[in-house]
């Protein structure tokens, strides 16, 4: 007789953030704290469990999705990339389970035994970065992924870091395409290459710049990243704008252009944000990817607990792959009641639309260039707009604070940057 579901279990937590990724967090990822965990149970009295980030995710579960479950056989849902995913990576959990065998051996055919996986960090001054060099060091990490912005200055940054970092240690940089274009990003990496631990660039200018990425890479000595399918597939490869990509989304999409990867002989990283569970999950993953060879991202080390009975230990900058039946890994749930968020505190937020979406933390910053300019703009607005990576310019954060100062100069830049001086 066929597995089947008989209950889907979903918590709504608030992870803390460490101490360490506090002041960072709020500035730009301050939503990232909230979670959904799905614990599925079959008719089997055996249960699965997943996670969702709500807040960044290619597919929430939704009250719809789980009815579309109730009944079913596990095995036959586990490929719908659409439930969400948390309910996803739970079925694949159960159904390891029921066969007694790990979720790699679900996916294909594992390649490697340990897995890369890199610290991540936001933009930040060059102070910030150094110290987050210093803790991902202590937490067995060789590689960081951090957000390089306009608004700082770059060199000021990878000054600092090189202070901080060993000769082993190395750096991805992610622009978001915030050097806008050729003309003016080639210049900026060039200087960047004479850094030893940068390793690779990230959308340095607009993905869909066909062109301008082609002379990037035909300069750039350095490997650049692009998510995949912007643009598509075909042109990427034909026209040859990128050296390797960034994956994500759910398991079927995964394996799929994973594979695609493969045909290509282009390395990738995953970029599956979340906690302990994605973080195991996305290994199952890169098990058997064969051209997962660049260092996962997760964002595990945002995080104060990793919701396991048994955190990930990091070591080298790689982690071992779970072989017990499932994800291999047991779930807190302790940690699950510690952290819930009440029914009180959900209820103005039932819309699944909008799950859990409270209200950003207002900052203003300040970039001050050399020529005396200061240009005020909000963390609502990017500011990607702003020119791109002058020398000597520095940022200052100013959280609100209640006063009358403050409130003035938000309504002022809320909508667009102002420049005095």
């Amino acid at each position: 007789m066929a597995l089947k579901v008989t209950n889907v279990e979903r918590f709504m937590v608030r992870v803390p953030f460490t101490p360490g990724q506090q002041a960072v967090a709020e500035r730009t990822v301050y939503n990232w704290s909230i979670f959904e965990l799905c614990k599925v149970t079959t008719d089997a009295g055996l249960v699965g469990w997943g996670e969702t980030i709500v807040h960044y995710i290619h597919s929430r579960v939704t009250n719809q999705s789980v009815q579309r479950v109730m009944g079913k056989s596990p095995a036959d849902m586990m490929q719908d990339d659409t439930i969400g995913a948390g309910l996803q990576m739970a079925l694949y959990d159960v159904v390891g389970k029921a066969l007694e065998v790990p979720c790699y051996k679900l996916l294909g055919n594992k390649v490697r035994d340990w897995v890369p996986i890199s610290w991540w960090s936001n933009e930040g001054p060059p102070s910030e970065w150094a110290c987050q060099i210093r803790d991902a060091i202590d937490n067995g990490y060789t590689t960081i992924k951090l957000k390089q912005r306009p608004w700082h200055d770059i060199n000021e940054q990878m000054e600092a870091i090189v202070a901080a970092a060993p000769d082993y240690f190395r750096v991805d940089l992610d622009a978001n395409g915030t050097m806008h274009n050729a003309a003016s990003a080639m210049p900026i990496m060039q200087k960047l290459e004479r850094f030893n631990l940068v390793a690779m660039f990230e959308t340095p200018i607009p993905q869909t710049d066909i062109l301008g990425n082609r002379q990037l890479r035909q300069v750039i000595s350095r490997p650049i990243a692009m998510h995949f399918g912007i643009p598509s597939y075909t042109t990427t490869i034909r026209e040859a704008i990128c050296d390797g990509f960034v994956i994500n989304g759910g398991a079927s999409q995964i394996l799929r252009q994973g594979i695609l990867s493969a045909e290509a002989n282009m390395p990738f990283w995953l970029q599956m944000v979340g906690n302990g569970l994605t973080t195991t999950w996305a290994a199952h993953l890169g098990a058997v990817l064969s051209h997962a060879t660049w260092p996962a991202i997760t964002c595990v080390n945002l995080f104060k607990h990793q919701m396991l009975k048994n955190p990930i230990k990091v070591l080298g900058g790689f982690h071992r792959v779970p072989d017990d039946p499932g994800l291999g890994v047991v779930v807190d749930e302790e940690a699950i009641n510690k952290f819930l968020i009440s029914d009180k505190e959900l209820a103005p937020f039932r819309d699944e639309e909008k799950p859990y979406d409270f209200t950003r933390p207002r900052f203003i910053r300040t970039a001050t260039y050399l020529d005396g300019r200061q240009v005020h703009f909000s963390n609502v607005l990017q500011g990607f707009q702003l020119e791109a990576y002058s020398p000597g310019v520095s940022t200052k954060y100013w959280k609100e604070d209640g006063t009358e100062e403050f409130e003035k100069l938000w309504i002022t830049i809320k909508e667009q940057p102002i420049i005095n001086g």
